[in-house]
């Protein structure tokens, strides 16, 4: 729950959109032959420079296509396995290891063309001219280039949609009045702020195109909810979209209720959450764009006109859009002036002498799937024929009828809807392109204004015709890493990967890796105690929690006695320059002698009391400071220094030295005697587990760490300097070190790297969840973010780069994806209810699409997930029950995809859901010593008595990370869910990872690098043992076997016999069937000893804290 304790703003509610540059001497898009443009002559370019650097457009003034598409071993048994063999099924072909593993635990005790019904009056002819535009502005809202992948999508034949839903369900009593949100408030429980929504005019005739000021006050609210949108219904047959003529209709057919709008309002907590429209204008002569024979495929034509289009009746069909979808928003037309109450002002003083000024919209355009926005264009401010020429690249993974762009006007507590304009999913099914001018319709399909037209251009491209899809990670010498990030991929480097704070020499078997290599189990406290001690110039931490008093080296008798604060603060009298960034709970606080010590118990009131006369600098916000990085400075030879840097999941404080073994009682007395860390319990914990932590970490030595580098400086340039009244008492001292102008410390370009050519070099990205209210350095025009491959929100720019490491990581799998994380929740807009929640990551529903077409083509892949038994804290609490309530819709989310994908090959007999996806947790018990007889015969039943009598508890998985293939691994801060990957609420850091010399491209054949060894080195940790399937995991045999073992470990944890516990995995306690319903466990609904609902519980108001 480190990150779980208020809330922030947010621009979209669940938007991912990710710009990405076309490359300025390469026409969009990129030629067949090279995918990814050339890098940047300098070696190290910096952040968002090249290779994504921004073009000049190509088009001239009328709607262009943005397009131009080409032609197209270990060998021999361990001493102990606790696991009785399982039933075992064909064995698959197997991987050995080179070498034996040695373990080193000691025995235990015991063993289709779609009609359109409109009614309305159709718009006259309007020949479009366009006046020269400015610069266009090329903004990719995507993860990946890939929009106009080098496979062509077919012109003359349509493609016919690989999935649908049934018709769309009437949605009735939808929007009744005039809304306005998107406004902020302050935020406390049971307060509501106003998100982004809409506001229409229900009367059915309009006398004129301005209602009366009073009426439309007498309709405003700031805020309302609305119910959740019902569940999607089974996907039939999929349709034959035939080819339609030559027309780009503005709006598809409506959803069986005519003239109703419907949408998802959020009545959260987040102040600037904007819901999309998904719902339906209605017309039966609606005005469309036509294309005349000579203009069709000319990019230069000018020759649209705005024509009515009478349609039959009917309804839309729910598809899947998964894939990209390469947006243009050009420019808008003879919009309304929405300021009508500003309006009615400027008319008195429009008239004065000397006045020419006209107040008028303000307006944006806001992109939505499925009730998820993923996209909007910046505000022009004060303009009825604003122009953009914005692009978006953006990935999908949705169920849609419809795409909506939605035209809102941005007021200062929120925004207006001025109209909409929806394009049918299946004319992205059968046309290359849907482009041109288009009516912006109100809710009873007539325009919100005569003449009022938007110019936008959008094209789908599936993602089998995607290139990345099918080739992996790292593929080829021409791999440029993830695209459309602030930072470009780095080569050269060496990557050390950590589990746990410490692991202790022969604790864990020996993996052997290519070329005779062993795996070497890193020491990761160890490793930071002496990069800081070594320090000579400077030391950058940043942390959720720092905590002076913590012991890095525990493991001998010869550990320094020094706490982190006594070697902080010697290093700093050393001369070295020492900066803290540190997370400032809200509420803990020292004022006038009167301590609080915050609910997080983060320590930083103790921390900076501890620094108070050092360079310690804390940051104020109410979502998390969340990064948890450790810069410093080290020898690189001949009288020079390098920078290396820290990152992952764990912070210098109390509770996170752990060890594989992840003792719970035997410690309390040595090891763990000053670091005792249980949330769980209230009042007295004398004698109770202490809650084990395991959590993943990484050391980066190379370019890769300038990076991280300047993600501190950006964050220190914000945070140190004064705001406010603070401005009046002190001055601005920067104290960051300016090391271009040190020339004992390398350069990035300088650093010392490692050769391609060397089986050891890695190459390294960094990625960020940030916005600019938390650094300084993005631009402050959101025109000039393109450059910096930066989203735009309402009032903010983001970077979201982590969300598309793991949606491109996710996309790139080809066997097997192996994630730890403190939370999985995400994709709600396709979850059977609760759609509206917000939390729109694409991870789950890009895993369970990934599982599905692995079905479909009859290829094996498996997805091994490992949370939290449940959420640190109390599990009976409101805010916990809410977070396994989300998990649990994510779960059944996902597990439906996969059967209805078995269904659909006609192998929902043969094979189950779970042999394809399973979630596991992890736990311990220690077995009772002659010391605890005594407390066996205890009669208390408190969470604290039970605990104690049962000698067992969870291990609280804190990692944020995934490992795909064997070949590429993710690692940092960020949690699986939208408070990590929005961007605007907890700020994050990441790396991703993967050794050139180690891929399946190059290999063709299961990579055995440092990766590999990694992912091995956990299982053994998890499991107590390395077995033979385990080198493929993507295989049934091993699917089967882990899963076994989950099972057997968790009868064994949740038994009333306590018996030592050798394997820590735990298959997560739920039930699912055959049909991939997920429900509670029979006999198991709640967590042993400690209680609360295993999946979770929803009560009280819908908030998105817990997302």
């Amino acid at each position: 729950m480190d990150s779980y304790n208020s809330s922030s703003s947010y621009p979209y509610g669940g938007s991912y959109g990710y710009p990405h540059v076309p490359p300025s001497n390469q026409q969009y898009p990129h030629s067949s032959t090279a995918p990814y443009p050339p890098p940047s002559s300098a070696p190290y370019p910096p952040p968002n420079s090249a290779p994504y650097p921004p073009s000049q457009s190509p088009y001239p003034s009328s709607y262009p296509s943005p397009y131009n598409p080409p032609s197209h071993s270990h060998s021999g048994p361990l001493p102990y396995n606790p696991y009785p063999s399982a039933a075992a099924p064909p064995p698959p072909q197997r991987t050995s290891h080179s070498g034996p593993l040695e373990y080193g635990y000691p025995p235990p005790p015991h063993s289709g063309p779609l009609p359109y019904p409109y009614q309305g009056y159709p718009v006259p002819p309007v020949p479009y001219s366009t006046p020269p535009p400015p610069q266009p502005y090329h903004q990719h809202n995507g993860s990946f280039p890939y929009g106009s992948s080098h496979y062509q999508f077919p012109h003359t034949e349509p493609l016919p949609p690989t999935d649908s839903h049934s018709d769309v369900p009437s949605r009735v009593n939808s929007f009744t009045g005039y809304q306005r949100q998107d406004s902020s408030s302050s935020v406390g429980v049971g307060s509501t702020t106003g998100h982004d929504s809409v506001n229409y005019y229900t009367s059915p005739s309009y006398p004129s195109v301005y209602p009366h000021l009073d009426d439309q006050l007498a309709n405003m609210n700031l805020c309302e909810s609305h119910p959740s949108a019902p569940a999607s219904p089974p996907a039939p047959a999929a349709p034959t979209v035939l080819n339609p003529p030559a027309k780009y209709q503005s709006l598809s057919g409506k959803y069986d209720d005519e003239g109703s709008l419907y949408g998802y309002p959020n009545s959260s907590f987040s102040s600037n959450y904007e819901p999309s429209y998904s719902g339906q204008l209605d017309s039966s002569t609606r005005p469309v764009l036509v294309h005349s024979p000579s203009s069709v495929g000319s990019p230069n034509s000018q020759d649209y006109q705005m024509v009515p289009l009478v349609n039959g009746k009917g309804s839309l069909k729910v598809l899947l859009l998964h894939g990209n979808l390469d947006i243009w928003v050009h420019e808008a037309k003879n919009l309304p002036n929405m300021d009508m109450f500003h309006k009615t002002l400027g008319d008195m003083f429009y008239r004065l002498p000397g006045n020419s000024s006209k107040i008028t919209s303000d307006p944006y355009v806001s992109i939505s799937v499925n009730n998820a926005v993923v996209g909007r264009t910046y505000v022009i401010s004060n303009s009825e024929n604003p122009v953009w020429k914005q692009h978006f690249s953006v990935p999908v993974a949705h169920y849609a009828a419809e795409v909506h762009f939605l035209v809102k006007d941005s007021d200062v507590l929120g925004s207006q809807l001025i109209g909409v304009v929806a394009v049918s999913v299946a004319d992205l099914y059968s046309r290359d392109k849907v482009e041109g001018l288009f009516p912006i319709l109100l809710t009873n399909g007539k325009p919100c204004k005569l003449g009022a037209v938007l110019g936008i251009s959008i094209r789908y491209t599936p993602i089998e015709m995607l290139d990345i899809y099918h080739h992996g990670v790292g593929a080829g010498p021409q791999y440029y890493g993830v695209p459309a990030t602030y930072f470009p991929l780095r080569r050269g480097g060496t990557v050390n990967l950590y589990q746990d704070a410490h692991v202790p020499d022969g604790c864990l078997p020996n993996i052997m890796l290519d070329h005779g290599k062993q795996y070497v189990h890193g020491k990761c406290w160890n490793d930071i105690f002496n990069a800081i001690r070594q320090a000579r110039r400077l030391v950058y931490i940043t942390g959720w929690s720092v905590w002076h008093k913590v012991r890095l080296v525990r493991d001998n008798d010869s550990a320094p006695d020094s706490s982190l604060g006594d070697l902080l603060r010697s290093k700093s009298q050393e001369g070295v320059r020492v900066l803290l960034l540190v997370w400032d709970d809200p509420s803990s606080r020292s004022i006038m002698g009167y301590k609080t010590d915050g609910v997080m118990q983060t320590h930083d009131e103790e921390t900076r009391r501890f620094f108070k006369h050092s360079s310690v600098q804390e940051v104020g916000t109410i979502y998390t400071h969340h990064q948890k990085s450790v810069l410093v400075d080290a020898d690189a030879g001949n009288n020079q220094r390098r920078i290396i840097a820290f990152l992952g999941g764990l912070d210098l404080c109390d509770g996170r030295y752990d060890t594989p073994e992840h003792p719970i009682l035997r410690t309390l007395k040595t090891v763990h005697e000053d670091d005792y860390h249980n949330p769980t319990y209230a009042g007295n914990v004398v004698g109770c587990p202490r809650e084990p932590w395991h959590d993943l970490h990484c050391k980066i030595d190379g370019p890769g760490a300038y990076d991280v580098l300047t993600n501190f400086e950006e964050r220190w340039l914000k945070a140190s300097k004064p705001h406010g009244i603070k401005k009046l008492k002190m001055s601005y001292d920067d104290a960051l070190l300016r090391i271009e102008r040190m020339p004992e410390i390398m350069g990035a370009g300088d650093a010392p790297c490692v050769s391609d050519n060397s089986p050891e070099s890695w190459h390294v990205q960094i990625f960020r969840s940030i916005d600019s209210n938390s650094v300084r350095g993005f631009p402050k025009d959101p025109k000039d973010a393109t450059a910096k491959n930066l989203v735009c929100g309402k009032n903010v720019l983001i970077d979201m780069s982590i969300h598309t490491a793991y949606v491109t990581a996710i996309r790139a799998a080809q066997h097997y994806i192996y994630i730890e994380n403190q939370y999985f929740i995400g994709s709600s807009y396709n979850w059977g209810s609760h759609k509206d929640l917000g939390a729109n990551n694409l991870i789950p529903m890009e895993i369970a699409l990934k599982i599905a077409a692995k079905i479909k083509s009859h290829e094996r892949f498996a997805a091994y997930i490992v949370v939290p038994m449940w959420p640190e804290g109390n599990p009976t609490g409101a805010a916990t029950q809410r977070i396994l309530f989300w998990q649990h819709k994510t779960m059944q989310m996902m597990y439906e995809t996969i059967y209805k994908a078995l269904v659909e090959v006609g192998l929902e007999a043969a094979f189950l859901p779970q042999d394809y996806l399973n979630f596991y947790c992890l736990g311990n018990r220690e077995a009772i010593s002659t010391d605890d007889i005594s407390e066996r015969a205890s009669v208390a039943n408190t969470p604290q008595a039970l605990s104690r009598k049962n000698r067992r508890f969870m291990i609280y998985v804190h990692s944020k990370g995934m490992i795909v293939d064997d070949e590429y691994v993710i690692l940092g801060s960020a949690n699986i869910n939208q408070r990590s990957m929005e961007g605007t609420r907890d700020t994050e850091i990441a790396m991703g990872a993967y050794q050139p010399h180690h891929t399946w491209a190059r290999n063709l054949s299961n990579p055995h690098g440092e990766v590999y060894g990694y992912r091995m080195s956990l299982w053994a940790e998890h499991l107590g043992v390395i077995e033979d399937c385990f080198t493929s995991p993507e295989s049934l045999e091993c699917v089967r076997r882990v899963k076994t073992m989950g099972e057997m470990n968790w009868k064994q944890f949740a038994a009333d016999e306590v018996t030592e516990m050798r394997g820590h995995l735990l298959k997560y306690p739920v039930e699912v069937d055959r049909t991939g319903k997920v429900r509670s466990l029979p006999g198991c609904e709640t967590f042993p000893d400690v209680g609360g609902q295993i999946i979770g519980s929803f009560l009280a108001i819908q908030e998105n804290l817990t997302i």
